[in-house]
């Protein structure tokens, strides 16, 4: 995969665990559309994700939190910019 159409998450279980997954870019649109998914994606309670020709479907209750990279250019105007955890 092109270093420049890499995409990647990470997701954090709330056991400690945590799953890296990769990924084309999803939205043939870019970034605009990408608030309307992340809210569907939160109303419905559940990440789905095709990988490796599985559905595989996490309720969000078992996630503690989420990183996707690369963060997108355009966010809601209520998203702290620029932040590093020094942790």
């Amino acid at each position: 995969m092109e270093e420049k159409q890499k995409r990647s998450m990470v997701i954090h279980f709330i056991d400690g665990t945590k799953k890296v997954l990769e990924f084309p870019p999803q939205l043939a649109e870019g970034d605009a559309n990408l608030a309307a998914k992340l809210k569907e994606m939160l109303e419905a309670r559940n990440l789905t994700i095709e990988a490796d020709g599985a559905l595989v479907v996490i309720p969000l209750e078992n996630v503690k939190y989420i990183q996707s990279y690369p963060a997108p250019k355009k966010l809601p105007a209520n998203v702290i910019r620029g932040a590093s955890f020094k942790d």
